[in-house]
């Protein structure tokens, strides 16, 4: 269905206030441009009329519960609306109560956490909370306002390939006019001189806003900060009781309450710094506009907020509650108002980028598109399903049926076990199957599936959840075995026959199997070599490989039977975390970010121990001869932190062990900022590859050589022969080999080109 033929309903409250009402009213603005749209509201009030101010079309929905259902289900079929898309916990019970009786898809915005929403008011509670709960689950899709919303939905149990994120956006198209920050605090009783540093908060005045730590916090910067001020726009339940605590502190003459302020535009440009101290949040709308007005930034780090703010780059932020942090960075800004500018622009730049108005726009036709195909989707499955049960001899129903209703995929690995490779190897693969197959199911088997399904937004089982394998297998289309160095039993049996027992277990519920990136060996012994080669010629259709050794290996094995195709590791097509974001991980961990720096990726090895002083003199010398400090970069949470910190403590001269990365696109921001990666870690190899770092390998198996020769790289050395003499003198070759830049950049290109490979293979499987 094309965007001339989608037509999209809203049903909303009409009662909002704050950012729902900003991000609705702006949302429906912009998309009556692009789609016809239409608001039905369930009251008269300020929201209807600003709504006909803007132009949108709308229906007030004045009648009782009967009526409104009957009325919402009248203008969808006379006016053929295809989407309902509901705001708020009413919106959302007429929605779910006529999600079957309308047959369109219906989705929700949630803005704030239902379970949160009626807090204070038991009754409102029990009554309409558990309604808005049942109305939820009745419901198609579902949008969250933040990542955070969205992780939430997610954890409750939503479908994840059914949750979307949709950030709230502004229109930066045009900067607000400049007003006198003097003159715009006059009427309001509030005394500012030129200069004067106000900081100010827009925000109700309740409990979850943390008003009163900010009243604290001010009220220590302002002992050193003898011209900062305070502006407090908004009004609420606590504001007689926070002016009665203002009315207790020393500084209340520099606290301004102005209540609810109309013009928002001119309050951001009377202030100097934009304050947010909420206890709980999604992403608030305040930050934006005070990013939009180019304003330092100091917050609570909660909800969607570091989404927007990066730490020590475009701002500060600061645990909720803690008042002394947000004091110190009170004082840092009000004494530095070229950082005050900096951080600003930064601020601003990553907003208007990121959460612009048609940002927000793209984002949720983006959404919108994606419904209406699986509802196509989903329409001609059922119909061919009819077509199959009604030509079908009776004998063959049964088979027919199961045939049709398969769909998806099911993708096993070594994912949930704090690896930033291996999950660096599942963002790439998830990448290629969203890019082959949009709206395929995806389950993948990890060994922390809420952290999996949090993080990829597929649906997850316990890695040795047998059954769920078998659930899962049962309707899937393909078993996706990989990426990563499966197949082999150097590091145990079990491992190996746990991996094969998935292949062929798959296989028995009529899954396609494909194994998919993989390396092959080292395998030892001849039970398993047999063991493999009988299960992979059975129940496998194709293999992809990600280094040419690797199909020597099934050569010797005598793996014949499924087509087997060179192609190169998912990680490849990863991109690095940005500029700010990379420069907000150093900063707080109090790495400067002008150093030029040498990373080392060790990980706990057999013998690792007696050599970590050789890789200590390595990071000596190469802090003395080439000024690269280094800098130890964990990729597995446990064995990678163990080896830097004994490594660490061998080094004479600087140093730091950095924090383990939280995403894979992370550790390749950071490896990116460097001049030379010396890496035990495959991974840390790609990545270092992709970035086309000169790197020194150290390969504790033949799967580390073989990626490396693969590579056409020649600056590695096996595990056994490393001393600090020959480490010093792989740095020297990787730091001056002549155009070594060019070709390392030459390989990655081939290899990026080799790796398209697997997408052709997911294309002909998936169709």
């Amino acid at each position: 269905m094309s965007t001339q033929t989608m037509k999209v309903l809203h049903l909303i409250s009409g009662g909002d206030v704050g950012g729902a009402k900003t991000h609705i009213l702006s949302l429906l603005n912009g998309l009556s441009r692009l789609l016809p749209v239409h608001m039905a509201v369930f009251r008269e009030g300020p929201f209807a009329d600003e709504a006909r101010a803007l132009g949108i079309p709308l229906t007030v929905l004045a009648g009782g519960l009967r009526s409104c259902l009957d009325e919402v289900a009248a203008i969808v079929r006379d006016e053929g609306y295809t989407i309902v898309h509901s705001h708020g916990s009413r919106a959302n019970l007429i929605s779910g109560l006529l999600t079957r009786r309308v047959g369109v898809p219906t989705v929700t915005t949630v803005h704030s956490d239902y379970r949160h929403d009626y807090l204070g008011r038991p009754l409102a509670r029990l009554v309409y909370g558990n309604l808005n709960k049942w109305a939820l689950r009745r419901l198609d899709y579902y949008i969250g306002v933040s990542r955070v919303m969205t992780d939430i939905l997610r954890d409750r149990g939503f479908p994840p390939d059914r949750v979307f994120t949709l950030y709230n956006g502004l229109d930066f198209s045009a900067a607000p006019p400049p007003v006198d920050k003097c003159s715009f605090w006059r009427p309001y009783g509030f005394d500012v001189a030129p200069g004067d540093v106000v900081c100010g908060i827009a925000a109700r005045l309740t409990p979850v806003k943390g008003i009163d730590m900010l009243l604290r916090a001010f009220a220590e910067a302002a002992d050193a900060c003898p011209r900062l001020k305070l502006a407090i726009a908004g009004d609420g339940s606590l504001r007689r009781k926070l002016e009665a605590r203002a009315d207790a502190l020393p500084v209340r003459s520099r606290i301004c309450f102005a209540g609810w302020v109309s013009d928002m535009d001119a309050f951001y440009q009377a202030i100097d710094i934009n304050l947010l101290t909420s206890l709980t949040e999604n992403f608030p709308y305040a930050l934006v506009e005070g990013a939009r007005a180019s304003l330092p930034t100091a917050a609570t780090a909660v909800g969607g907020v570091p989404a927007l703010v990066d730490d020590l780059v475009s701002g500060f932020l600061v645990a909720p509650g803690d008042y002394q942090a947000l004091a110190e960075a009170i004082v840092t800004l009000y004494g530095d108002s070229a950082l005050r500018a900096e951080m600003g622009r930064r601020l601003h730049d990553k907003a208007e980028s990121l959460f612009s108005l048609p940002r927000m726009l793209d984002t949720q036709m983006g959404i919108y598109r994606d419904i209406t195909r699986k509802a196509d989707r989903k329409a001609a499955r059922e119909a061919d399903r009819k077509a199959t049960r009604k030509a079908a001899r009776k004998t063959d129903r049964k088979a027919d049926r199961q045939k049709g209703r398969r769909e998806g995929t099911l993708v096993c690995g070594a994912y949930g076990r704090g690896n930033a490779g291996d999950d660096a190897i599942l963002e790439g693969i998830l990448q290629e199957l969203r890019a082959v197959s949009p709206d395929t199911p995806i389950t993948v088997m990890s060994r922390n599936p809420r952290q999996t399904r949090r993080a990829c937004g597929v649906g997850a089982v316990h890695t040795f959840n047998l059954f769920g394998l078998m659930r899962t297998a049962r309707r899937a289309k393909l078993f996706l075995s990989g990426g990563g160095n499966l197949i082999q039993n150097v590091t145990s049996r079990r491992s190996l026959l746990y991996y094969l027992g998935t292949i062929a277990l798959a296989r028995r519920m009529g899954a396609e199997v494909l194994m998919y990136a993989c390396g092959v060996g080292p395998l030892s012994g001849r039970f398993s070599r047999r063991l493999t080669a009988s299960v992979l010629n059975r129940c496998v259709r194709t293999i992809t490989l990600r280094e040419d050794s690797s199909l020597h290996d099934l050569e010797r094995l005598g793996v014949t039977r499924p087509r087997v195709v060179l192609s190169a590791d998912p990680a490849l097509i990863l991109d690095p975390s940005p500029r700010d974001r990379v420069d907000s991980l150093l900063k707080t961990q109090d790495v400067p970010l002008d150093g030029n720096y040498a990373a080392f990726v060790l990980r706990r090895w057999p013998g690792f121990r007696e050599r970590s002083e050789a890789f200590a003199i390595a990071a000596d010398y190469a802090e003395v001869t080439y000024g690269l400090i280094p800098l130890f970069l964990p990729i597995e949470k446990q064995g990678d932190v163990e080896a830097a910190r004994l490594t660490a403590e061998q080094v004479l001269g600087p140093c730091r062990i950095l924090r383990y990365p939280d995403r894979p696109e992370d550790a390749i921001g950071l490896l990116r900022r460097c001049k030379l990666v010396v890496a035990m870690r495959l991974h840390a190899l790609i990545f270092a590859s992709s970035c086309s770092l000169p790197l020194v390998g150290v390969a504790y198996d033949d799967k580390v050589s073989a990626f490396l020769q693969y590579m056409g790289q020649e600056t590695f050395m096996p595990f056994a022969d490393v001393d600090a003499d020959a480490l010093c003198a792989l740095i020297d070759r990787a730091m001056t080999k002549p155009a070594g830049a060019e070709e390392r950049q030459a390989a990655v290109r081939r290899l990026r080109g080799i790796e398209a490979r697997n997408v052709e293979i997911l294309r002909d499987i998936l169709g």
